[in-house]
């Protein structure tokens, strides 16, 4: 049983992180790093959940395995019905800010971490230094899942965005078969395949290889595109404001506030993006809790910015649509900067595909370098020093099936894996204090170990919030990952060696 638990020393897993033969290009610097958190934290999102979350919404539990677990516990089989979540109203500004101050727990957490440990893999490499190979194998196969299953969902929307943008421009439109699902709630629809949505994947897949420099100039780019475009939208629609929609600015109390974040909560998972990148970074004991903590700040000012003036534009009652943003700016004639909403969202999902997509080929690079995966996905590029096997894979792994079923099929179920690499990030905290604690830190989480103790706490009620089918999924694809390291990780670990 203890070899279940054996944990790898630090000293050791940054020795091996320099070895000539799997040393990757250090080229990263401060900004860079915080502009691959804003790419991930920022996509098409801000322009839909932050009516949503303003409008509130109406759920119908269909069934059981539809009702979040909390609702379950609280009332029972009473929970399966239609239940209405009110809306924050003008007051989703503050529920930006309530989301952020929950994740900065986490982000703290992840700060300490990737300064202390700065190898890639993010969660999964702090679990394997802290918590013991199976946690830190559950840890990395959650992070495969999270990464490929938000990607998958983007690359869907990506694949709309685009057919309207061709249609608006050029006045062209692709045949549905060639850019619709295959099968949307569980039948078959008569399309043949999602071809811009593999396309895109591809695309970014071979910009990956090529090197994390171009990768990472390449998002610098968007991520200016897509902050000049949410800019333009508050810069621009803010003489429109109208204050008398923010009376009242809590119409649901504190209630719809706390609604509000829920819903919006997933907004900001992106950030721990930054600590795969740790092995790239130039000087990541400085650099990564610059990057980590930035990014959370420059997105949570971004959001708020973006919830005052379009809850000060149009009635909050009315944002409960599939474009808010969009249809708002309709109504008050302003087209130009509806364009600019339009190129920011097309922008979001192109670099939060990019950095998810870098993201995930760093997890199997450093699970390979563990031997819990096959050694093929830590080879590295002798001309780019990128891991190139575990990109391309990375990519058709997320390409095929973004290829072929519906947006829907991908909801909640990166979610819950998220959370799970949070709890885990803050447990390795208080595990390190107690442990070693005389070994450096280029940054230190206050108030340990309540910080991290909130922070576990946190992760473990939005987990239960999230519906019944998600843990019944999340349960099975554990299970399916505890085979594979039964069968072929925990015979293969370079600790078992």
């Amino acid at each position: 049983m203890s070899r279940f638990f054996r944990t790898k020393n630090i000293d050791q897993l940054i020795a091996a992180a320099e070895a000539p033969e799997r040393r990757l290009r250090k080229t990263l610097g401060p900004w860079s790093l915080t502009a691959l958190g804003v790419g991930a934290v920022i996509g098409s999102g801000i322009f839909i959940l932050t009516g949503t979350a303003a409008a509130g919404e109406t759920l119908s539990y269909h069934s059981i395995l539809h009702a979040p677990v909390l609702d379950l516990l609280r009332h029972g089989t009473g929970a399966v019905s239609t239940i209405g979540r009110p809306g924050a109203g003008p007051a989703i500004s503050l529920s930006f800010l309530l989301t952020a101050i929950a994740c900065g727990f986490a982000a703290l957490c992840y700060a300490e971490l990737a300064s202390m440990i700065p190898i890639a893999g993010s969660a999964y490499t702090y679990a394997y230094a802290t918590l013991g190979e199976l946690f830190a194998w559950m840890v990395g196969w959650q992070l495969i899942l999270e990464y490929a299953v938000s990607n998958m969902a983007v690359a869907v929307g990506f694949s709309a965005h685009f057919n309207d943008i061709l249609d608006s421009l050029f006045g062209l439109r692709l045949p549905p078969q060639l850019c619709g699902p295959v099968i949307a709630g569980g039948e078959l629809t008569g399309n043949w395949f999602n071809l811009p949505a593999l396309l895109i994947l591809l695309l970014l897949t071979w910009l990956l290889v090529r090197g994390v420099r171009e990768s990472a100039g390449a998002n610098n780019l968007m991520v200016m595109v897509k902050v000049a475009a949410i800019l333009i939208f508050v810069v621009g629609a803010a003489h429109a404001v109208d204050s008398a929609h923010w009376r009242p600015f809590m119409p649901n109390g504190f209630g719809g506030v706390l609604t509000g974040a829920a819903i919006v909560f997933f907004t900001y998972i992106g950030f721990d993006s930054v600590s795969t990148a740790a092995e790239e970074a130039r000087n990541p004991q400085r650099d990564l809790p610059f990057g980590i903590m930035a990014s959370l700040a420059v997105c949570t000012l971004l959001y708020v910015s973006v919830a005052l003036v379009l809850t000060g534009i149009a009635d909050w009652k009315t944002l409960n649509t599939a474009a808010p943003v969009v249809e708002s700016l309709k109504r008050l004639g302003f087209e130009d900067i509806r364009r600019w909403v339009g190129v920011g969202a097309i922008m979001g999902m192109i670099s939060s595909l990019l950095v998810f997509q870098y993201g995930q080929a760093r997890v199997w690079f450093a699970m390979s370098r563990d031997g819990l995966l096959p050694a093929a996905f830590s080879r590295i590029h002798q001309r780019h020093r990128t891991p190139h096997i575990a990109t391309w894979v990375a990519g058709l792994f997320v390409g095929l099936p973004a290829g072929i079923w519906d947006i829907g099929t991908f909801a909640d179920l990166a979610n819950i894996g998220t959370l799970f690499a949070f709890a885990a990030v803050a447990a390795g905290v208080i595990v390190l204090r107690r442990t070693q604690p005389e070994r450096p830190r280029g940054f230190r989480v206050p108030w340990a170990p309540w910080v991290p103790g909130l922070s576990i706490l946190f992760c473990l009620i939005l987990m239960l919030s999230l519906p019944l089918q998600t843990w019944l999924r999340f349960v099975g694809w554990m299970g399916a990952g505890t085979l594979v390291y039964l069968l072929f990780g925990r015979k293969h670990s370079e600790l078992a060696r």
